[in-house]
């Protein structure tokens, strides 16, 4: 089962947003990137020192979310090193590609990406989902969880009650190259999941 929205055309938002969910028991149906309103991949950044890890944003998106969630009555989320992982390679890969949206450059679903870093368990039951967002060019962990919020399925994600653990990523990006228009970019992707 796999949950998607179209993401706002980039050139007329200054704030473009994502999400998927997937429930894996199997090998899952996950839209191509074209669904999701994805621009054409972009060439890369050269070198890693335009593209720098935020973890002060990373820290107070987490609390922010934990927060909302104990407002509405649900366990607060787990930070997940694998999620975090799964979570970082696609908020860098972005930066440094110049695209955005949930599969790699190379067209794998997200979820292939989660569950090399986050696997599924022997037995029982494997949950992931992901919200992505970026804004030109600082974004705050309070405006990130607002435009989330401000989205149906996005909201959905966040309060989705089966989540036990995320891993979010945020990077800062200077001169990103496609999608992005060569801005200075902020980028955050979570990644949520539940093993049963």
């Amino acid at each position: 089962m796999s949950k998607q929205d179209k993401s706002p055309s980039i050139s007329r938002f200054p704030a473009v947003v994502a999400v998927v969910a997937v429930l894996v028991t199997g090998a899952p149906a996950v839209p191509s990137a074209s669904a999701y309103g994805v621009a054409a991949h972009g060439s890369a950044i050269s070198g890693l020192d335009r593209v720098t890890d935020l973890p002060s944003l990373e820290r107070r998106l987490l609390g922010e979310i934990n927060a909302l969630r104990r407002q509405q009555g649900l366990a607060p989320l787990r930070a997940s090193k694998g999620l975090a992982a799964a979570a970082r390679e696609q908020s860098m890969s972005m930066a440094e590609n110049g695209f955005f949206g949930h599969e790699s450059p190379g067209g794998s679903p997200f979820w292939k990406r989660v569950e090399s870093m986050y696997p599924k368990p022997a037995a029982g039951s494997w949950s992931v989902g992901e919200n992505l967002v970026w804004r030109s060019p600082r974004l705050s962990a309070e405006r990130a969880l607002q435009l989330w919020l401000d989205s149906p399925p996005h909201r959905q994600n966040l309060l989705e009650p089966t989540w036990r653990e995320i891993g979010i990523a945020a990077v800062h990006a200077k001169g990103a190259p496609g999608v992005y228009g060569g801005q200075d970019v902020t980028i955050l992707t979570a990644d949520f999941g539940v093993r049963r």
